[in-house]
């Protein structure tokens, strides 16, 4: 069993807050915001509460952190995807290409990360008194708005339905996200698994297919 003494020195500065927040994030998987406590988080981590009372000063904070956890670390992968689409492809197929790389971040994301995944949307890391940032402050709610902007760009998006569209494809990817690490399709392979993202996000494309480059490559 790794004592707190242990385990204290086993952590770099940045590393501990990380792993903290990483632990309020499973508290609230498990029990809710009110389970989320300083002291559960540095009990989960093997160190003592001293020591976590020096990266957050209260149950908000931590909270918070927890939260900004999750999604940089699905922004990363989002992007992690975004730097694999080459830069001197079509402009449509480059646009199409990155909007299909948001989503197959962030499917990856829930793949890898389940139990942050889970406590992400679902209320479980904001306290009752903590603001709701609203979706435009979410960095993948943020990364996929700039994809359909650049849709509109190219022509393959019409402007008139730009308002609002991150609804559809954000659905689409988070539904099947759900499906692949709760839902009927856990037990997919590889293949398979493949084989529902390639359909799920050339369907979401088509139906984005409204702007004059759209209605040309969908037909």
């Amino acid at each position: 069993m790794t004592t707190p003494t242990a385990a204290r020195s086993s952590y770099h500065h940045g590393d501990l807050r990380n792993a903290l927040a990483r632990a309020a994030a499973d508290l609230a998987a498990t029990g809710g915001p009110d389970a989320v406590t300083i002291r559960g988080a540095a009990r989960e981590v093997g160190v003592t509460p001293t020591a976590a009372y020096r990266h957050f000063s209260n149950q908000a904070d931590l909270l918070a952190a927890a939260r900004e956890l999750a999604m940089d670390g699905m922004v990363v992968a989002m992007a992690d995807y975004l730097g694999q689409v080459p830069t001197d492809a079509d402009p449509v197929q480059r646009a199409i290409a990155r909007l299909g790389s948001t989503g197959r971040g962030y499917i990856r994301f829930a793949q890898e990360e389940p139990g942050i995944f889970r406590t992400c949307f679902t209320g479980q890391l904001r306290g009752a008194s903590d603001p709701d940032p609203g979706l435009n402050a979410m960095g993948p709610y943020a990364l996929l708005g700039q994809m359909l902007d650049e849709l509109v760009e190219v022509g393959y998006l019409a402007p008139e339905d730009r308002p609002g569209a991150e609804a559809g494809p954000w659905a689409a990817v988070h539904g099947l996200a759900l499906l692949f690490i709760d839902g009927p399709l856990r037990d997919f392979g590889p293949a398979d698994r493949e084989a529902a993202i390639e359909k799920t996000l050339a369907m979401t494309v088509r139906g984005l297919a409204t702007g004059p480059r759209g209605r040309i490559i969908a037909h």
